[in-house]
C-alpha cells in the first residue's frame, strides 16, 4: 500500500518532533541566514537547511584569531567571513580532518583542543591535552589527530571517535609544528629549542628518528608523495628539505626573515612559506629546492594554507588582523580578509554538502518552502535527484528563516 511523506533529513541534527496529518509524515527544521552569510544566486540550499550559523557546501579557511580567542570561518568563494566561533583561550593551531566534517583547534593558554563541528560551526568537544598547545595535525585516516604541546615536551594522541587522549609521545624541546605524511605513518615536529625534527612512528607512537636542522625550527609540511619534508628554520632565515626514506637533509633553501609557517601544493610542485620579519611569502621550487617568487602580503606573516584545488594561498597576518589571499597562477594577492585578532594558525577544507533524501524505496514527487522575513530575489524552487534544493539572493541586510520540504511517495507494497 502506498503512502506519501513530506520530509526533511539533515546531514546533522537533533531529533525533531513529528505529527502525524491526513496521512503524511512531516518533519520541519528550521534555519537562519545570517546576514553577513548572503546566500549568492545559484548556490543551491538542500532540503535539510543548516542550523544557525552553519556553512553551505563549499571551501572554507578556518583562521585561529589568537587574541580574540576565537576562529574566522572564511568563505574562499566570495571572501567573506560568514562565522566566527569561539573557542579556547590563545588559540594557535588548527586543523581540519580529511571529510571536512572536524576541525581542530589548539588552545594555548586553556591547555585544551576545541572540536568544531563545521556543518553547523559549533564547538562540540573540547579535549585536555598538555601544556601551552601550539600545532594540530590531523591523519588521513582521519582517526587522530596530533597536537604539540610546546610547555610540556611532548605531543598528545587524540582518538578523535572518542575526543580522548589515547597517548603523550616525548619529543625535543619546545614542541611547536607538525604534520603527518600522506601514509598516515609517521609524524613530523620541530623542535626549537634543540634544532632537531622528531620523527613519530604512529604505530607505536614512539619517535624513531631525530633529525638535525637548522637554527629555530617552527613549521613544517610533508609533500602529497610523502617523500620530503619541508621545516622553516626561524633562526636561520632557511628551509630544511628532509628526505623522508633517509631522515636526512638533503638540501637548505635559503627564504626570508624568520620563516615560520610553510605549506605545500596538492601538486608537490611548491612550498609556501611565511617569512614573518620580511612580511612576505617565499614561494619555493621543489624541483629545484630554489626561491621562484616573493610575494608581499600583511604584517607579521604567520600561518600558511592551499586550496584543495591549489589555486590559492592563505596567509594569516598576525599585527594585520588579516587574511591574504595569494593566487598561485600570478603570486599576486588578489584579496584581504578581516578576520579576528591576531590571527595565527589557518586550514582550509572542502565541507561536504548536507544530505536529504527520500526515504528508501520511496521516491521525490514535489517539495516546497517557507520563507519568513524580506523577499528574497533569484529564488528558484526544483528536485534534485531524491531531494528538494531551494537557491536565492538575499540583498538584504536582515535575516531570513527558510523551512524547504520534499514530497516523498512510497513505493514500498
Amino acid at each position: 500500500m502506498s503512502a506519501v511523506a513530506v520530509a526533511e533529513v539533515p546531514r546533522k541534527s537533533p531529533a525533531v518532533p513529528r505529527r502525524r496529518r491526513d496521512g503524511l509524515w512531516w518533519v520541519r527544521v528550521r534555519a537562519r541566514v545570517a546576514a553577513v552569510a548572503v546566500v549568492l544566486a545559484g548556490l543551491a540550499l538542500p532540503v535539510a537547511a543548516a542550523t544557525p550559523a552553519a556553512a553551505d557546501p563549499g571551501t572554507f579557511a578556518y583562521v585561529a584569531n589568537a587574541n580574540s580567542n576565537d576562529v574566522s570561518v572564511i568563505d574562499t568563494g566570495t571572501n567573506t567571513v560568514i562565522a566566527t566561533v569561539p573557542v579556547g583561550a590563545v588559540p594557535f593551531g588548527v586543523a581540519v580532518n580529511p571529510a571536512g566534517t572536524r576541525a581542530y583547534v589548539a588552545n594555548r593558554n586553556s591547555n585544551d583542543v576545541s572540536v568544531i563541528d563545521t556543518g553547523t560551526n559549533t564547538v562540540t568537544a573540547t579535549v585536555p591535552v598538555g601544556t601551552a598547545p601550539f600545532g594540530v595535525a590531523v591523519n588521513p585516516a582521519g582517526t587522530f589527530a596530533y597536537v604539540t604541546n610546546s610547555a610540556s615536551n611532548n605531543v598528545s594522541v587524540i582518538d578523535t571517535g572518542t575526543n580522548s587522549v589515547t597517548a603523550t609521545i616525548p619529543v625535543g624541546i619546545n614542541p611547536q609544528g607538525v604534520a603527518v605524511n600522506p601514509a598516515g605513518t609517521f609524524v613530523y615536529v620541530p623542535n626549537p629549542a634543540a634544532n632537531s625534527v622528531s620523527v613519530i612512528d604512529t604505530g607505536t607512537n614512539t619517535v624513531t628518528a631525530t633529525v638535525p636542522v637548522g637554527a629555530v625550527p617552527v613549521g613544517v609540511a610533508v609533500n602529497p608523495a610523502g617523500t620530503f619534508a619541508y621545516v622553516t628554520n626561524q633562526g636561520a632565515n632557511s628551509v630544511s628539505v628532509i628526505d623522508t626514506g633517509t631522515n636526512t637533509v638533503t638540501a637548505t633553501v635559503p627564504v626570508g626573515a624568520f620563516p615560520f609557517g610553510v605549506a605545500v601544493n596538492p601538486a608537490g610542485t611548491r612550498a609556501y612559506v611565511t617569512n614573518r620579519n620580511s612580511n612576505d611569502v617565499s614561494v619555493i621550487d621543489t624541483g629545484t629546492n630554489t626561491v621562484t617568487a616573493t610575494v608581499p602580503v600583511g604584517t607579521n606573516p604567520q600561518g600558511v594554507a592551499v586550496n584543495p584545488a591549489g589555486t590559492f594561498a592563505y596567509v594569516t597576518n598576525f599585527f594585520s588582523d588579516s587574511v591574504s589571499v595569494i593566487d598561485t597562477g600570478t603570486n599576486t594577492v588578489t584579496a584581504t580578509v578581516p578576520v579576528g585578532t591576531a590571527p595565527f594558525g589557518v586550514a582550509v577544507a572542502v565541507v561536504p554538502a548536507s544530505t536529504a533524501a527520500c526515504p528508501a524505496g520511496s521516491v521525490i514527487t514535489g517539495g516546497g518552502f517557507e520563507l519568513t522575513g524580506p523577499a528574497p530575489s533569484n529564488l528558484t524552487s526544483k528536485p534534485v535527484n531524491d531531494t528538494w534544493q531551494v537557491s536565492f539572493t538575499n540583498p538584504t541586510t536582515q535575516d531570513i528563516t527558510v523551512t524547504p520540504y520534499a514530497v516523498c511517495a512510497d513505493n514500498t507494497p
